[in-house]
């Protein structure tokens, strides 16, 4: 007669559930203390105390970057502004154009009107615009 030894799973299961409680139990005043701590602070208190951690790192590149991290997490708590003017806006777009030469600047007034294609997101890191002008000359000349 063989005999085996087989581990209840009724036991395996205990021992899943009492593994998970220990863990839950050994992390959980850590998340309690962290919610505590960043609760009663408000939006721009938030930033102030992030400001101050960031104040603390040494190199430079990694300070900025964590400024800009905590300038970014507050303005992304702050109301969009949904009673803009559409037609500020749209100047706003055009003064963008501005600052190039003919006949780039009528290309770029183009697009900013919504000619051509788009792609992109301003989440996604920015807004592609495309418009593809053909111009017609004379032949190149070999010399």
């Amino acid at each position: 007669m063989n005999a085996r030894l087989t581990q209840s799973p009724a036991l395996y299961d205990c021992g899943l559930v009492l593994a998970a409680a220990v863990a839950l139990l050994c992390t959980a005043p850590a998340a309690f203390a962290a919610d505590k701590a960043a609760a009663p602070l408000s939006a721009k208190g938030r930033l102030q105390h992030d400001r101050v951690v960031c104040a603390r790192i040494r190199d430079q590149g990694e300070r900025d970057e964590c400024l800009s991290e905590a300038s970014t997490l507050y303005a992304g708590t702050q109301p969009s502004h949904a009673d803009e003017n559409p037609a500020q806006l749209m100047r706003n777009a055009l003064k963008r154009c501005d600052a190039l030469r003919e006949p780039d600047r009528q290309d770029c007034v183009l697009r900013m009107q919504g000619q051509g294609t788009t792609t992109g997101s301003v989440v996604g890191g920015g807004i592609y615009r495309e418009l593809v002008t053909r111009e017609v000359g004379d032949p190149a000349t070999k010399p």
